[in-house]
């Protein structure tokens, strides 16, 4: 539970796992997950049945009174993620740019040649041909691309990541995914260099490709026992273009070499062109696997727990007054300790700062400075000085005025020109004392230092990624707390 509440947290899905009795199931979302027999479950609420949803059974329709059965009331409640759905729109949108090149290229070849009905049908037939095996290349690349995920995935029988890679189709088809791929791209070139001529060859081949149509749909039906609805969209227009040139007039064939030529051409070209590029496409797969992979050891909490060390003498660091942002109740106590002159420290309080507005019921931010109050040629010292005036005569500008220095990097002057405030207190100058004393007791005379409750985060990792380790952080808090109390 904690694994699927933890992703949506770090997605921004508004979550909530709890415990309902079963009288409330009509109050509940439409959908959220459940567990149901033991297993968790997608679950559907409808007017009279229930869809759930299984890995293992897929998907099924059962009546109120069976789900409430086996149904243990725990549930997880999912609001819509509108910022993440708006960003993967906009990522659809962005890859149509790819094809722009392809329909400039088609207009231009309308402009110098001409063009019947036949050889327009071929043209379109095998751009959107080159459009399906683009995509099978993807998936069997392991491009996700989520439009072609759900059309994939219709129905419990259908499953294109199944069949394009499965080892016996690749045995008998060799190189079954390019096959597509290389086929539609040629087309499309050799129709774009000669309409009327590559229709001809174009569509005799296609008529050839029956057996290897047959051959795949045997496979899908008997073997594997999925259907790829990618491969039945290329085996139908590829029977569709033997159908067309079957019932026209280029049945009656006189082949010469300028015929042949443009498909020939462009089938060598682009052959040549792939066997260059798909290893080096494998290669930039590879090393993104490589680095997930060493994205999971860094994230086990024990490695990081290892590699934080404890702060030598933590006595005193609650009494010092900094800036504080987040839920003082927090189980997670964030500390950094900052200079107004340290270029490093603007990465590190924008990070800080971030995760206290995703979390900020789970984080609570002290930001403290470690600069000499006695080093009067300092001209960053007044930063501090200022900052915390503001902090303690008016508060809710204390977020602006740190902002503009450390994400917005206002200048020296116009920070100063913006944020003039009363002349320092003899308070004021007392607390930068303090601050900077506990630092030098502590060896700290470097900044960003950042402390997470008592232990100083490890300079391997980013602040950034505290947000994968929060739970293991409250766990380990709340374990401390119930020692003491035992104690």
């Amino acid at each position: 539970m904690f694994a699927i509440t933890d992703s949506l947290d770090l997605l921004s899905v508004e979550n909530a796992a709890v415990r309902v009795s079963k009288e409330q199931i009509e109050n509940l979302p439409s959908n959220f997950l459940a567990y149901f027999k033991e297993e968790l479950t997608l679950v559907e609420r409808a007017k009279n049945f229930v869809r759930i949803d299984t890995e293992k059974k897929g998907n099924q329709k059962i009546s109120y009174d069976n789900f409430l059965l086996d149904w243990n009331g725990v549930i997880v409640a999912i609001e819509p993620n509108n910022i993440v759905g708006r960003e993967s729109l906009k990522n659809e949108y962005r890859n149509i740019r790819y094809y722009v090149p392809l329909f400039l290229l088609v207009g231009l070849s309308f402009f110098y040649n001409s063009y019947n009905l036949y050889s327009s049908i071929f043209l379109a037939t095998s751009i959107l041909g080159l459009i399906i095996s683009i995509f099978i290349v993807q998936e069997k690349l392991g491009f996700k691309n989520n439009i072609i995920s759900k059309f994939c995935n219709l129905t419990p029988n259908t499953s294109c990541d199944s069949v394009i890679n499965f080892e016996g189709i690749n045995k008998r088809l060799s190189g079954f995914s390019d096959l597509p791929l290389l086929f539609f791209s040629a087309s499309v070139l050799a129709i774009l260099i000669k309409p009327a001529e590559s229709s001809i060859i174009i569509g005799f081949l296609s008529l050839l490709a029956i057996p290897v149509i047959v051959t795949s749909v045997w496979i899908q039906k008997y073997e594997i026992q999925k259907w790829c609805v990618m491969c039945l969209a290329v085996s139908f227009l590829i029977l569709v273009q033997s159908v067309i040139w079957f019932a026209s007039d280029f049945f009656i064939l006189n082949f010469s070499f300028g015929i042949i030529f443009p498909f020939l051409f462009s089938l060598v070209l682009l052959m040549s062109v792939w066997s260059v590029l798909k290893p080096v496409i494998k290669n930039i797969l590879s090393d993104d696997s490589n680095l997930k992979d060493l994205k999971k050891f860094k994230r086990n909490y024990s490695l990081l727990n290892f590699l934080s060390k404890k702060v030598p003498h933590i006595l005193g660091l609650e009494d010092l007054r900094g800036l504080n942002f987040g839920n003082r109740n927090a189980l997670i106590k964030l500390t950094i300790i900052i200079s107004p002159s340290c270029g490093h420290c603007h990465k590190t309080f924008q990070e800080a700062f971030d995760l206290v507005l995703r979390f900020p019921d789970k984080i609570y931010l002290n930001i403290l400075f470690n600069i000499n109050p006695e080093n009067v040629d300092n001209p960053f010292k007044i930063v501090v000085e200022r900052l915390l005036t503001i902090n303690r005569s008016t508060p809710g500008k204390t977020v602006e005025a740190i902002s503009d220095w450390h994400i917005k990097k206002m200048g020296l002057k116009k920070w100063l020109k913006k944020w003039h405030t009363e002349p320092v207190s003899m308070m004021i100058n007392q607390e930068i004392q303090k601050q900077y004393e506990w630092c030098s007791k502590n060896d700290f005379n470097y900044t960003p230092v950042k402390i997470v409750n008592d232990k100083l985060f490890p300079n391997e990792y980013e602040l950034n990624e505290l947000k994968y380790f929060l739970n293991d952080f409250v766990d380990e808090k709340e374990l401390k707390v119930l020692e003491q109390q035992i104690a």
